[in-house]
């Protein structure tokens, strides 16, 4: 296996790749049509085995506390992707792929790195695994066709949701007891040690 800088030439494959690992996860309708790219610097790297992207992490980072990520007041790294192709997992492609990255963001003198996640266990546990430290919550709601009559909108005659998404940070979830997808978004931060051993 090679871990890589991403090219151009590898949005297909980070594309496909991307969208299998997701499948099986509560972002299983998050479909990119393209390759994202960043208003601020960002370390993209790839995971190549068999001629083909296995595994990817896309961070952007900031030069500014607080430009990207939310929860410290230092330079840090968002995590937007980290992904590996779902005939790869289990192999340790991902802990790679967050080992260079790590590397890279150190030279950048970044002091943590942020990711969100939702309410998938094995995410969560990865997550922690790799000394990320949960930090807070809220929801991603999701209300189509009669969920979105049990909820207070704005009125409006010519407003009529068929489908919604929203974020809720509040506390009150009984409220929203009868929907059948929410997912708890939940933040993971890992600082980055400058210590050597």
């Amino acid at each position: 296996m090679i871990i890589r800088k991403y090219t151009e030439n590898d949005e297909q494959g980070w594309l496909r790749c991307r969208v299998l690992s997701f499948l099986n996860t509560a972002y299983y309708d998050n479909v990119l049509k393209e390759k994202e790219v960043y208003e601020n610097p960002s370390i993209e790297l790839v995971a190549i085995m068999d001629n083909q992207v296995v595994g990817l992490i896309d961070i952007e980072y900031e030069k500014e506390p607080k430009s990207v990520c939310t929860t410290k007041d230092s330079l840090g790294g968002m995590i937007w992707h980290i992904a590996v192709h779902p005939d790869y997992q289990r192999k340790g492609i991902g802990e790679k792929l967050l080992e260079a990255a790590m590397k890279e963001a150190k030279e950048l003198n970044l002091t943590y790195l942020e990711a969100w996640t939702r309410d998938d266990k094995w995410v969560q546990k990865w997550y922690e695994k790799m000394n990320f430290d949960q930090t807070t919550s809220y929801y991603h709601m999701y209300l189509e066709g009669n969920e979105i009559k049990t909820v207070q909108l704005p009125t409006r005659k010519s407003f009529y949701p068929v489908t919604m998404f929203a974020h809720y940070t509040g506390t009150d979830l009984e409220e929203f007891e009868n929907l059948k997808r929410k997912h708890l978004c939940v933040c993971y931060v890992r600082s980055i040690s400058y210590n050597t051993y």
